[in-house]
């Protein structure tokens, strides 16, 4: 048996609705232990209703938990090297896998272990053998509660005009981004867009057909993007940021290309830009290599500067810098 296989792809399931109403697709499992057939016995149980995933090993857990994701963690307490303790409390103190919910399943049945599992940061202890009716109901509890809290904390991050993600939101994902490039070696790219000349739209239209061109403007670029890793967020005023994990300056100069195409062939009308008859956008590119010798904010001090040089060559363009 490999030590890691997707086992389920997406699709219908009989779960709640609303799980699926949640996500809009399969909740994603990932069973940790180091007995295949314990795994096994527990894919009988989920193979249906969730996009099953597994691994024999907790370091290798560690990874696939940042690679995939995971809405859930069922895992064994003994297994070699890193046990499921150990594993629970690694997730817990890392910011960006602190919330995937943890449920120890193990063939102990003292107080003291389901103590010790429940302080390392699990939310559920359940004892082998199990019940397969109670172990599905758990899960199902701990799922709904999670993504109930997701939907909340979703909606604190969304801007309330455009629908993107708001300026909180990019500072942590973009914060997440960045450190996980300094683990990965991979490069992390950021494109700054502002609207030309938007204050002169704003008095020359009204405020209420400014609202609609930024929310025209940001459906056109959010359309732009292709992977679900890719962040689109509103930055502040007419201002977006975009960010692109694992994109080099080259790719990222291709995005931001199209998003200046996409947003003129919107052919919205601004008589009073300099720039052109219609609205149009400047774009700042920057891309790193991430590294213990950079910050985080001088990738967006790089990208802030080129917006400034493309408005300086005559606005709706884009100029791109590599750190």
């Amino acid at each position: 048996m490999d030590d890691l296989v997707p086992l389920v792809d997406g699709g219908s399931a009989h779960d709640p609705g609303s799980l699926l109403r949640l996500l809009g697709r399969k909740p994603r499992l990932l069973l940790v232990d180091d007995q295949p057939l314990n795994i096994q016995a527990l894919y009988q149980v989920f193979s249906a209703d969730y996009q099953v995933f597994m691994s024999t090993q907790a370091t290798q857990a560690l990874g696939l938990c940042r690679d995939r994701q995971p809405d859930l963690l069922l895992l064994d307490v003994e297994m070699p090297g890193m046990d499921g303790y150990e594993l629970c409390r690694e997730l817990k103190r890392t910011p960006d896998l602190a919330d995937i919910p943890v449920i120890f399943v193990t063939a102990h049945q003292d107080a003291e272990a389901e103590t010790r599992g429940l302080e390392v940061g699990a939310v559920d202890f359940i004892s082998k053998p199990f019940n397969a009716g109670v172990v599905r109901a758990r899960v199902r509890a701990q799922l709904s509660l999670k993504l109930q809290t997701d939907l909340l904390r979703r909606l604190a991050f969304l801007d309330g005009l455009t629908g993107l993600y708001n300026r909180r939101h990019f500072d942590e994902r973009f914060e997440l981004e960045f450190q996980r490039g300094r683990r990965s070696g991979a490069p992390l790219s950021l494109v700054l867009a502002d609207v030309d000349f938007f204050k002169n739209y704003n008095d020359h239209y009204g405020h209420l057909a400014g609202d609609d061109c930024l929310r025209r403007v940001a459906t056109t670029l959010k359309d732009c993007l292709k992977r679900p890793g890719d962040l689109l967020s509103r930055f502040g005023g007419e201002e977006f940021a975009c960010v692109l994990p694992e994109t080099d300056l080259a790719g990222a100069l291709a995005v931001a290309m199209a998003m200046e195409q996409a947003v003129r062939e919107q052919q919205m009308p601004h008589e009073q830009s300099d720039a052109s008859p219609v609205v149009t956008i400047s774009l700042g590119v920057a891309s790193v290599q991430p590294h213990a010798g950079l910050e985080s904010a001088q990738l967006i001090t790089t990208a802030d500067e080129q917006l400034y040089r493309a408005k300086a060559q005559g606005r709706a363009r884009a100029c791109a810098q590599q750190l």
